[in-house]
């Protein structure tokens, strides 16, 4: 058996909630943490839905390089949200809802501009895509209650109106990539 090869990507896509829900749910993916990044200081949930910590809401994504890529993550964050939308998910409207991809190395930076230059040319969204590439600073691990959200409250309104959706286009669209079991924190 291969010995896992672990990298993490951050990402921000609207809610943490939504993005961390089709994360959780893929092969390969070892961890997800719903946190905070691109602002300024430590922050709780309230400073950050204030909009004046600067902090997008996030997750970091720990996965097996074996199993899938950086490009692989990118291209389900791209699959999972609206990057065309400045500070705005829907109905989510605010900095901390912008669409970002915090790069920890090179590497992650020149892929992510080149997805989103393949996206571009392909021209897989209607409108340009607004998504920040900007150096990962520090992340900020999101309050407990925040963790694993959506597979701990699929009844909550929210969960069925917005993140169920999500998943089940996971499901339809991406079945071969799931796990059996969501990922834990």
């Amino acid at each position: 058996m291969t010995q896992a090869r672990l990298e993490t990507a951050t990402i921000a896509g609207g809610c943490f909630w939504c993005v961390e829900a089709v994360f959780e749910r893929l092969r390969g993916v070892e961890r997800v943490v719903s946190g905070y990044t691109g602002g300024k200081g430590p922050a709780s949930y309230r400073e950050v839905c204030s909009g004046r910590t600067g902090h997008a809401e996030a997750i970091q994504v720990t996965y097996d390089a074996n199993e899938l890529s950086y490009r692989d993550v990118l291209e389900m964050f791209f699959a999972f949200h609206d990057p065309t939308t400045m500070d705005r998910q829907g109905s989510d409207v605010g900095t901390q809802y912008r669409s970002a991809i915090f790069f920890a190395s090179p590497e992650q930076e020149r892929t992510a501009r080149e997805v989103i230059a393949a996206l571009t040319e392909q021209h897989v969204f209607p409108a340009p895509i607004v998504t920040e590439v900007t150096p990962l600073t520090t992340f900020y691990a999101a309050e407990d209650y925040h963790q694993g959200y959506y597979r701990q409250n699929p009844e909550q309104p929210y969960c069925r109106v917005v993140i169920a959706p999500k998943v089940a286009k996971l499901r339809a669209k991406f079945g071969a990539r799931l796990r059996e079991e969501p990922a834990g924190r």
